[in-house]
């Protein structure tokens, strides 16, 4: 006879396992420790095999017997419901390791040698912020262009456009990693040309009118707050690094005899080891806070403890002091500022390019070019040192258009 609820509840457990039949090779296995097990008993290619329902009362016999009716439909259809389980849950584990999120995490992995930390925060953030939400655990193969533009106009929507771009470039170097990897066929996003609002560039604020340059460098020199923030901003405009590097420059890093400032690869944007030539002047003000800082590790430590570089803000905060507004200057300016003068002044593109340590796309040049132009960037920041001594005294402001060396 067919089970019922009743029966089942009323069924009382001995000391072996009992065997409740429903019908169609169903019944439910009442183990001596009181478990019940719904077991569906077929036969497939001549053999005799045992299928897993489920459990008494999560599974109730009403689904225990829909399930018993979808597994003979199969065998009807000469498949067999265990090895049909099978490939259900392999397919399933193998949509979950081919993840967007598992994949995405795999490529940054990949990058931790060659990223800089500051770039790699940024990508985990626009990760796991802008995109896991939405596409994390989708198989990245099904992942489609519209799919892809709905996610980032949810970006646009708040008018982070730039955000919205860099989350698709992000996106799309993890398409082509899975692609290399054989684990997608596609990079969505490359269909997504034109379809985001353009980004607004915006330059980073610098002062660049030598006249105006010529006020600035008084006004550091006038600078009545923190003597270490006041070395900083003077030695900022001679070696025109990015502001991160500045600061946290170094007294092991630096070689006042050979006048070189040797950055390594680690603390560098595009890690790549990085070497600054210090004309006299710059030399000039490391001795001067040597005696203040020169037995900690930073050059410029924070006001707080020597233990940690100076603040990030400190710069810009002094800079607002002293009365230009973050429209106007800001630490990272002093490139700008650098590199616009220099190359009016008539210095060769590639040697003021690799003082900035900008990034080289041919990577045969870049390696030949490393260790090049040594000797005209030391005469080339000599010459800076000079033309801003001489509109900081108010000379002429005019740059002699020298030949490109």
């Amino acid at each position: 006879m067919a089970l019922t609820d009743t029966g089942i509840r009323k069924a009382k457990a001995t000391d072996k396992p009992q065997k409740l039949t429903d019908g169609g090779g169903m019944y439910l296995l009442l183990n001596p420790n009181g478990s019940r097990w719904w077991r569906l008993d077929y036969r497939h290619n001549g053999k005799r095999k045992t299928l897993s329902l489920g459990t008494y009362p999560d599974t109730g016999l009403a689904d225990a017997r829909d399930k018993r009716d979808e597994a003979r439909k199969l065998l009807a259809a000469g498949i067999d419901p265990s090895e049909q389980r099978k490939a259900v849950k392999l397919a399933g584990e193998e949509r979950a390791a081919n993840s967007f999120a598992v994949i995405a995490e795999e490529w940054l992995a990949k990058q931790a040698a060659t990223m800089a930390p500051a770039t790699m925060a940024k990508a985990r953030w626009t990760f796991n912020d802008l995109v896991f939400p939405w596409i994390g655990n989708r198989p990245i193969a099904e992942i489609d262009p519209p799919e892809m533009l709905k996610l980032l106009q949810r970006i646009e929507e708040r008018g982070a456009h730039e955000t919205a771009h860099r989350t698709k470039q992000r996106c799309g170097q993890v398409f082509r990693y899975a692609i290399a990897t054989h684990r997608a066929k596609h990079d969505p996003t490359s269909d997504l040309r034109g379809a985001l609002t353009a980004a607004k560039v915006e330059h980073r604020p610098a002062i660049t009118d030598p006249a105006k340059i010529g006020e600035l460098l008084r006004a550091i020199d006038g600078y009545t707050g923190s003597f270490v923030v006041r070395c900083a901003l003077r030695l900022a405009p001679l070696v025109f690094t990015r502001p991160g590097e500045l600061r946290k420059a170094e007294w092991a890093e630096i070689d006042m005899d050979a006048a070189l400032w040797r950055i390594p690869a680690e603390r560098m944007k595009m890690r790549e080891p990085h070497t600054v030539p210090l004309a006299p002047q710059a030399v000039a003000i490391l001795r001067d806070i040597q005696p203040l800082t020169g037995s900690g590790r930073f050059v410029f430590p924070s006001a707080r403890t020597t233990s940690r570089p100076m603040s990030d803000a400190a710069v810009n905060a002094a800079l607002r002091r002293m009365g230009f507004d973050k429209d106007t200057m800001t630490g990272h300016g002093f490139r700008a500022l650098a590199s616009s003068r220099l190359n009016e002044m008539g210095w060769a593109p590639d040697i003021i390019e690799r003082q900035l340590a900008h990034a080289e796309r041919n990577k045969v040049r870049a390696a030949y070019n490393r260790a090049q132009y040594m000797e005209g960037r030391m005469r080339m920041m000599q010459a800076w040192a000079d033309y801003l001594d001489g509109l900081r005294t108010g000379a002429d402001v005019v740059a002699f258009k020298r030949k490109a060396v």
